[in-house]
């Protein structure tokens, strides 16, 4: 398993029991909590606000279930009998369209609209490259005294098979065709996150309207937290100097928000060391090696798809454009973590972070 599929995850639900004035609300439900691992490498935990454990269970369930489905259509790596995935578009790059169900098409769509609107930093075309990268970042994960980079030539020549208009969607007959052969896609920027947002819209029209779900780390709210005590969820950012992250102290802040996604990309999440520098695994198109602007980006935004999206495009582009991006978007707010340790947050995130007195307590 990847290094953040077990051992690191990006953000940390903080369930702070804060203290509230006012008039109790009218309803107050029992909070659960429950976890599963495997679907997309990772562990997911949701944790929701219901009527009886058994009513959290039956939502649960739907929600471990459907992550399942959707795991297996955006794989890269493995085959399931009966199904047409990512993998399976990759197999078939400059032989035929290949016939895929609607989360494939619409995940791909999302992908090329918003590579279109942002610049193009992340681009689910981008496979050719990445598996280079795969490929020598698990080598050198298994015998580290051995560890090296892949040699740039071999990625200059897989960058030129990254042309994400050679990814041809049929709509109509629900096929997607990649053109040149050499082109393998890769949905790691945008998979996890799209995901979630499909199961969080799916559960929250089945009456799951009060919770988390979080896989991984790419933190999906559900309204407000009906505890009769805290009006917005409490969600902890990591400071990435500092891995264990269950004591509030070692969080670089923390955000109150509702109905909201909460997405990071950084440098301590998959990485292998090579001559005692660590190599991450989010790789800048232009240099075709990992990104060296910050150590993490957090995106706060309606969409976890979008969220997970733009955490990478954020995180490889230099400040200034990073935040003229960020800015330029509705209901976007950022915080960019330097390489030296400061901390740079847009006007609209300040108002959310506690470090800036946000608070998730009741209104006197």
């Amino acid at each position: 398993m990847k290094k953040t599929s077990v051992i690191v995850i990006t953000l940390v639900i903080l369930l702070l029991v804060l203290s509230g004035c006012g008039k109790a609300p009218e309803l107050v439900l029992t909070k659960y909590s429950d976890t599963f691992f495997g679907t997309f490498d990772t562990l997911t935990q949701v944790v929701g606000y219901n009527k009886s454990e058994q009513e959290f269970s039956e939502y649960f369930e739907k929600i471990r279930a459907r992550f399942e489905e959707l795991h297996k259509l955006y794989d890269i790596y493995n085959d399931y009998e009966g199904i047409n995935n990512i993998k399976t578009i990759n197999e078939n790059a400059g032989i035929k369209p290949v016939k895929v169900d609607k989360e494939i098409i619409d995940l791909i769509l999302f992908a090329k609209e918003w590579h279109a609107k942002t610049g193009g930093r992340t681009n689910i075309a981008m496979g050719a490259v990445l598996s280079i990268w795969h490929d020598y970042r698990e080598r050198g994960e298994g015998d580290p005294v051995n560890a090296e980079l892949p040699p740039l030539e071999k990625l200059r020549e897989a960058s030129n098979h990254t042309d994400i208009n050679k990814i041809i969607v049929d709509e109509a007959n629900s096929t997607v065709f990649l053109a040149d052969k050499e082109m393998r896609l890769d949905v790691g920027a945008i998979a996890k996150g799209y995901a979630t947002e499909l199961v969080a819209k799916e559960i929250m029209s089945e009456g799951f309207t009060s919770g988390i779900i979080s896989p991984g780390g790419n933190i999906r709210v559900l309204g407000k937290p009906l505890d009769g005590m805290r009006e917005y969820w409490g969600i902890g950012i990591q400071d990435p100097d500092k891995m264990f992250i269950a004591a509030e102290e070692n969080l670089l802040d923390t955000i109150f928000v509702n109905n909201a996604a909460i997405v990071s990309s950084g440098d301590y999440q998959r990485y292998y060391v090579v001559e005692g520098k660590i190599y991450h695994h989010l790789i800048d198109p232009d240099t075709l090696m990992p990104g060296e602007y910050y150590r993490a980006v957090t995106i706060v935004t309606e969409d976890a798809g979008l969220a997970d999206f733009l955490s990478t495009t954020a995180f490889l582009l230099p400040y200034d454009k990073s935040r003229k991006l960020v800015e330029s978007l509705d209901n976007v707010e950022a915080v960019w973590v330097m390489p030296d340790g400061k901390v740079e947050a847009t006007d609209g995130m300040k108002k959310l972070m506690k470090s800036h007195g946000a608070t998730g307590s009741k209104a006197e």
